[in-house]
């Protein structure tokens, strides 16, 4: 198990960039920077035996446990360094602030749009399990249609997730009169933007495949423009947004 001088050793390691972690798209095995993220190492480290890879398994929850305490304590550890008393923070009225933020974030036209999204993705793949195993028997060369589910089912839920915190970093911004740029609601969004982007390619190819004149495959690329819209719209800053690692060259690589 990580302890916390490993946590802090590997933590200081220069070959790791701080902060990759925050913007991509949680899809490990297809990314290119798998050596420079810590929270890859670690969970590499962790989780290297099959049985503690195995949500279903005890040592995985053991392992989760472990690493979760040997976290709290540097928590707990920076708090002290820097005269934050953490007791203080779970009183009864932040955590109605809190509550209330939650109700706002729900309620954000974005946050619904990308919510319904996501329903609407499930609802589309069910009961057409038998027409993609047809589609696939007969796929056309160059062209890979269980790339293009693959890819619209990772984003699925992983769009609204990302455009609720970024909808939220906002809400913290102009409730603290924050103005700083680059800032982490841009990020989210971002990273959201990319799913987007991704899932609308991903979508003409299912439509490539499609001859039956399916009329959700146009109605899903259509919301996902709309919502893409709209996204630049309250975060104009998004896409110009340097994500740590993915768009800048580093100059410790």
């Amino acid at each position: 198990m990580v302890n916390k001088d490993r946590l802090k050793k590997l933590a200081a390691d220069e070959r790791f960039i701080v902060g990759i972690y925050n913007y991509c798209d949680r899809w490990c095995e297809r990314c290119p920077q798998t050596s420079r993220c810590l929270n890859f190492s670690i969970s590499e480290e962790e989780f290297s035996d099959p049985e503690a890879q195995d949500i279903r398994n005890k040592a995985f929850w053991n392992k989760l446990s472990g690493i979760l305490e040997e976290t709290l304590e540097l928590l707990k550890e920076s708090a002290e360094k820097w005269g934050i008393e953490l007791e203080t923070l779970g009183g009864t009225n932040e955590i109605e602030h809190i509550k209330a933020k939650d109700v706002a974030v729900e309620n954000h036209l974005l946050c619904r749009a990308a919510k319904g999204y996501s329903r609407w993705v499930g609802d589309w793949f069910s009961g057409r399990e038998t027409l993609f195993f047809e589609i696939a028997a007969a796929a056309r060369e160059g062209v890979s249609l269980e790339e293009a589910v693959e890819v619209i089912r990772w984003y699925q839920y992983f769009i609204c997730a990302k455009v609720m915190r970024a909808v939220r970093g906002s809400l913290e911004d102009e409730e603290e009169g924050s103005d700083e740029f680059p800032s982490d609601s841009d990020g989210s969004a971002k990273i959201a933007l990319i799913a987007i982007d991704r899932s609308i390619a991903a979508w003409a190819v299912i439509q490539y495949y499609i001859t039956d004149s399916d009329k959700g495959v146009i109605d899903g690329i259509s919301f996902l423009d709309g919502l893409r819209q709209a996204i630049e719209e309250t975060f104009p800053h998004a896409r110009s947004f340097i994500r740590p690692g993915f768009d800048e060259i580093n100059s410790n690589r």
